[in-house]
């Protein structure tokens, strides 16, 4: 066992704002102040809003979060099992969630009230794509020979957001109601959602041909069976059927922000993280996964970077701690600031997956970063 003392960087970027059209003597014209106010509107960057997007625990439209459901204490009541931290550009870090995840009213179930509510909409105006390696328990059976990934895509004609999480039997079809599964009680998880436009689905579609989902529910018709050919033939679970069997993309969120995402079909036979990841982001890693599974693998120290087993977890101040025994979520990170890599993404470290799909979304943020770095109380050394 390793630990690791408190080696904090500092972030290296800054924050812009945008001011306002100040020019003077608009409030004697205001269809020019009106005018001015548009063309700023254009100009700018744009911010998720106006279309389907993630959404914060406020109900506001957000770029991306991220969020972590926290274990259930042993002799903790049910609602205790549902409790999570939240973090997106706004958060500073880590913040208690306001509600809890079967709620409608936190982070995520706000995200995916947009699917509920929306399932009626026409297949011109909505596509969506829910993929789970252990599906909801509706007659849908698993299978041990594809991706092991979790996920929802959900997008209109100008915008989506992506939704990768590790929790079982989750979410329910787009014919049903937003509900949590009282299997996801116990263990951790972990969500990243991010905004996109709708140009950034079709390589959002070709990474799921390399992840091979299973997908329990979908609808990609219309204009966007047209537009984006790889995100329907994801939704039909047809994968890809000529090497290379791996690939790498960047990706960039409605707001800006530049995302790697990685992804593997089972016959690139060899573990995500160091068999390809910590090469690829030139780090070592501390890996989070869930390390109750048969043919863990050991971390593992005989390449170029080092891919270290997290073993126990904490939260700052007043906590909670809890051992990785308990946490079912998928993440890694750098263990120096620079590069200063975080991805949450699909796999475990361990023999079966190896031959299986799966991937990761990552990112540079100094924030971001430091935010799992401190999570890594103990690991497994090499």
């Amino acid at each position: 066992r390793g630990s690791r003392a408190a080696q904090l960087g500092k972030g290296k970027w800054g924050s812009r704002s945008g001011a306002g059209p100040g020019a003077p003597g608009t409030r004697r014209f205001p269809r020019v102040r009106m005018l001015l106010l548009f063309l700023l509107a254009v100009a700018l960057p744009r911010v998720a809003g106006g279309g389907i997007s993630c959404y914060d625990d406020a109900g506001q439209p957000v770029d991306w979060f991220l969020a972590y459901k926290l274990p259930r204490p042993r002799h903790g009541r049910p609602a205790e099992g549902m409790r999570y931290m939240y973090q997106d550009a706004r958060s500073g870090g880590w913040v208690p969630g306001r509600a809890l995840m079967n709620s409608t009213q936190s982070a995520v179930g706000r995200t995916l009230l947009q699917l509920y509510q929306g399932a009626k909409r026409r297949a011109e105006d909505m596509a969506y794509v829910l993929y789970n390696d252990q599906p909801p328990k509706n007659g849908t059976t698993s299978s041990s020979t594809r991706g092991h990934t979790k996920g929802v895509v959900l997008l209109d004609t100008a915008q989506g957001f992506w939704l990768l999480h590790s929790t079982p039997h989750y979410p329910p079809p787009a014919a049903k109601t937003y509900a949590w599964p009282h299997s996801g009680l116990h263990n951790g998880q972990s969500f990243l959602c991010v905004t996109f436009p709708y140009a950034q689905f079709k390589e959002i579609g070709t990474q799921l041909r390399f992840t091979d989902p299973e997908v329990f529910d979908a609808r990609v018709q219309g204009p966007f069976a047209q537009d984006l050919p790889d995100l329907r033939r994801a939704s039909e679970m047809q994968h890809v059927r000529a090497p290379p069997w791996n690939r790498s993309v960047a990706l960039t969120s409605l707001g800006g922000r530049r995302f790697l995402s990685l992804g593997k079909f089972r016959l690139f036979h060899d573990d995500l993280y160091s068999g390809w990841l910590a090469q690829a982001l030139s780090s070592d890693l501390y890996v989070q996964f869930w390390p109750n599974s048969r043919g863990v693998l050991p971390s593992n120290c005989s390449g170029p970077y080092r891919v270290y087993n997290v073993e126990e977890l904490g939260f700052p101040a007043p906590g909670p701690a809890f051992s990785a025994t308990i946490d079912h979520s998928k993440w890694c990170v750098s263990t120096e600031s620079t590069p200063g890599w975080a991805c949450v993404g699909d796999m475990n470290r361990n023999q079966e997956e190896e031959q299986r799909g799966g991937g990761t979304l990552c990112q540079q943020d100094p924030a971001v970063w430091k935010s799992y770095y401190a999570l890594v109380q103990s690991y497994t050394k090499c």
